[in-house]
């Protein structure tokens, strides 16, 4: 009986040990790519970005948009040219988790409770 229970209780005590890998500073600078469906449409977003800059390329155009790093994983993204009200508001980007050369990562308006992921793909 003892060991059917140590069998049940030996994946939990694995499992509750895991760390997911978080190695945020790797994805500070570089050129990502993002996608997302849009309106039903797969649509790609490819940004570059300094410690700093941010800069968007979207269906032909770009955006640029100011970084200001909260800690290695968390930062905040704010339209520095916005063309509309929605433009101007800032939003929250965190960093999830990292494999390889990809992150989840979690964003939504500051100040706001809802939130999505995503999975960004560094290519340089």
């Amino acid at each position: 009986m003892k060991r059917i229970a140590l069998l049940f209780l030996f994946p939990l005590f694995i499992t509750s040990c895991y760390q997911q890998e978080r190695n945020c500073i790797d994805f500070h600078t570089g050129t990502f790519e993002f996608e997302t469906f849009l309106n039903g449409e797969l649509s790609k977003t490819t940004f570059t970005r300094n410690d700093s800059i941010e800069i968007d390329y979207f269906r032909g155009k770009s955006d640029t948009s100011s970084i200001r790093w909260i800690n290695d994983c968390e930062y905040i993204v704010k339209n520095l040219h916005p063309k509309n009200m929605a433009e101007e508001k800032a939003i929250h980007i965190k960093i999830l988790n990292t494999i390889k050369n990809t992150y989840t990562f979690e964003y939504g308006l500051v100040g706001t409770t809802n939130k999505q992921r995503g999975i960004a793909k560094k290519i340089k």
